[in-house]
């Protein structure tokens, strides 16, 4: 090993933070000169990352189990008889269902019922908090090869979480409802009326543009509408909930800050394109028509 002086290792630790600066400078002014180079690399260096993610959060996961567990035991008589109760009740409620169903079938076989189309979607495990440039946002695990695409929806067992952002080889990072980069055209059910699901990177994101002689009622439900062709109508979300006078929010179905697993949905062919009315121009395939001019051999001439 090469001897280096006292003095040497000084001036060296101070140059450290310097240099620091300056290499994080390079990298700001190289990610605004080649996003798209430096997105990939971000991304690659993620799926490298992501089993290592994996394996550090395995064991929070085992230890949370465990005590999830423990509780369980201790409520495991109170959860016996209201489980029998549930029961009891379950089992009046499937002669009324199967009835139901039935009846269903046979409606729509009388109305030539058109069925809506299969909607395709994978599962998958959140494997870490990567928000990135984002401060609500979550990184899955894929397998190579897995087809999701920027844009799709991303749903848990009870209601909208979020949409998928950022594509990589064995991972996707999902930008949540709750982040301060979200707008989601909503419709209030009990209001009937449409506004703006904001986030603010808080637990609940906020309601804005709704009617002023129509505010949302406490507790009505708020489910996804279809402006703009972003989300398909009627995906649940959560309920209307004033945190304080004239300042509703949407309390998610789903703690945003507790996931594990999540279903990502293909909506691409669920999207429905209306025909074109009867007599209707399209003024982008429209052709100028030419108008006659005058022949100047012609002029002068009676």
């Amino acid at each position: 090993m090469i001897p280096i002086s006292i003095q040497i290792k000084q001036a060296l630790a101070k140059l450290i933070l310097p240099f620091l600066f300056v290499m994080a400078s390079l990298i700001m002014l190289l990610g605004q000169a080649k996003p798209k180079l430096i997105e990939d690399i971000r991304l690659k260096v993620i799926d490298f990352l992501l089993p290592a993610y994996v394996l550090v959060e395995r064991p929070f996961d085992i230890v949370h189990g465990f005590f999830l567990n423990v509780n369980t035991v201790k409520n495991i008589s109170q959860e016996k008889k209201k489980l029998e109760e549930e029961n009891a009740q379950l089992k009046g409620w499937y002669h009324v269902a199967i009835g139901l169903a039935e009846e269903n079938v046979e409606l729509k076989n009388q109305l030539h019922w058109i069925p809506d189309p299969t909607i395709s979607y994978i599962t998958a495990h959140v494997a870490a908090d990567g928000s990135g440039i984002y401060h609500k946002a979550v990184l899955v695990m894929l397998q190579p090869g897995h087809g999701v695409h920027a844009g799709e929806i991303a749903l848990s067992g009870f209601g909208l979480i979020g949409r998928v952002t950022e594509i990589g080889d064995r991972s996707a990072r999902i930008l949540l409802i709750n982040d301060l980069a979200s707008r989601i055209p909503v419709n209030l059910m009990s209001s009937h009326v449409q506004a703006i699901m904001a986030g603010d990177n808080s637990l609940y994101p906020k309601l804005i543009f709704y009617p002023e002689d129509k505010p949302p009622t406490e507790g009505e439900k708020v489910l996804t509408d279809n402006k703009g062709n972003a989300f398909p109508t009627g995906i649940p979300v959560g309920f209307v909930h004033y945190l304080e006078p004239g300042h509703p929010v949407v309390v998610p179905y789903t703690s945003l800050e507790s996931l594990r697993i999540v279903r990502i949905f293909d909506f691409k062919n669920y999207d429905i394109i209306p025909p074109d009315a009867p007599g209707r121009v399209n003024l982008a395939k429209k052709k100028m028509k030419t108008r006659p001019v005058a022949n100047p051999e012609l002029l002068g001439h009676d």
